[in-house]
């Protein structure tokens, strides 16, 4: 053990499980100090010992497990952005802290920070997700600890997806087909059309895009449920298609199967042989243009609602969208107000149209009355013998 000072404070120093400990006392008093090192031993020790099978990762720090963590994930997983985005924050701010030192304290600390710089309830969810995931057993036990006092997961306020009107979707076309990039017309075509997700639309190869048969295939997605599918094209979009592939060729000469649908480059395409890097500025001027608010993925939103108001089933829709789950279409589906009166107005009982002699009048309810079973009708009493 070795104690020294640093200004007035005194810090001590040791080795535990042949790794170096060196933290602040937080005290003026040597005597303090002492018994503060003997406390933070024992209590290393106690958590050194309290999963059997992997001690060695207990003393590592933060920031080893999520560097080793992210390895292992980029191997396992085509989408990594988030994780590394995730996991990133929680190096950030507990890359220095040993695993055994992690508690439920720890958890609600984070995110309590996490938090104040305005990160999203969800995202700090999922960060807290792969926290627990890096300390094995022992994020096992704190996640079972969390939960029973209902601290695990902060409440997620509603999410703000939405279902663009039919007013709306007709501004934001009419805006996409006068704006300035030949991308946004044809890509905001194929969102509302197909429910494709904004990686996948930009990531689209004219390979899987058959406009003879009328059908696309979706190509890398996010999901496992999402990559792969087939979704025919409706008229609208074949015919935006059709006409887009035309300006492709004038273009760039001709269309190969492995060159992106929307090519790399800025103010315009250049590498077919590379993808688009974003919608993101082309979607605002069309968004001011038509005066309508909302996000990119809303269009995902739209699909999936105008399909379920159309009365597509469950299994179709979820087939076209890459939806594995029945909440994950609860989600996405804003059943709109006008179609749920529609449907309730259906149930309304409504006036005979004979008129008198054997039904109701117009403009009344027609009544209809309820004649007993012969089966369940009370049968009269026998007279008792005399």
């Amino acid at each position: 053990m070795a104690l020294f000072k640093r200004g007035d404070t005194w810090w001590y120093e040791f080795l535990f499980a042949r790794r170096r400990v060196r933290e602040s006392a937080k005290t003026t008093s040597k005597t303090v100090a002492k018994q503060a090192e003997q406390n933070r031993r024992r209590e290393l020790e106690r958590g050194f010992n309290g999963v059997e099978d992997n001690r060695e990762d207990r003393i590592r720090t933060i920031r080893e497990l999520g560097r080793e963590y992210l390895d292992d994930y980029r191997v396992r997983h085509k989408a990594v952005v988030f994780a590394e985005y995730a996991v990133g924050n929680v190096i950030r701010h507990l890359g220095a802290v040993m695993a055994v030192d992690v508690t439920e304290q720890t958890v609600i600390a984070y995110q309590t920070t996490r938090l104040k710089e305005v990160a999203a309830p969800k995202t700090i969810n999922e960060e807290v997700g792969f926290l627990l995931r890096l300390l094995g057993e022992a994020g096992d036990v704190i996640r079972t600890r969390l939960r029973r006092r209902k601290a695990l997961k902060l409440a997620v306020p509603r999410g703000p997806g939405k279902a663009y009107t039919p007013e709306e979707k007709t501004a934001m076309l009419a805006a996409a087909k006068a704006a300035r990039s030949r991308a946004i017309y044809p890509a905001l075509m194929l969102a509302l059309n197909t429910g494709e997700r904004d990686a996948e639309i930009r990531g689209l190869q004219w390979g899987r895009v058959d406009l003879t048969k009328a059908v696309l295939t979706v190509g890398f997605s996010k999901t496992e449920a999402g990559e792969g599918r087939t979704i025919p094209l409706n008229s609208v979009l074949l015919g935006a298609m059709v006409e887009y592939s035309k300006w492709y060729t004038q273009r760039f000469g001709t269309i190969q199967p492995k060159w992106f649908v929307f090519p790399f480059g800025k103010p315009r395409p250049a590498d077919p042989t590379r993808p688009m890097v974003t919608l993101k500025t082309s979607w605002g001027n069309v968004r001011k243009a038509a005066k309508v608010t909302g996000r990119w993925h809303d269009n995902r939103h739209t699909l999936i609602t105008d399909l379920a108001e159309s009365g597509a089933g469950d299994e179709t829709i979820r087939d076209i969208a890459g939806h594995v789950s029945k909440q994950m279409l609860k989600h996405y589906s804003h059943i709109r107000m006008e179609a749920k009166r529609k449907a309730l107005e259906s149930i309304v009982a409504k006036p005979n149209p004979q008129g008198p002699g054997g039904s109701a009048q117009p403009g009344r309810e027609q009544v209809v009355e309820f004649t007993r079973p012969a089966s369940l009708r009370r049968r009269p009493k026998r007279a008792s013998a005399a």
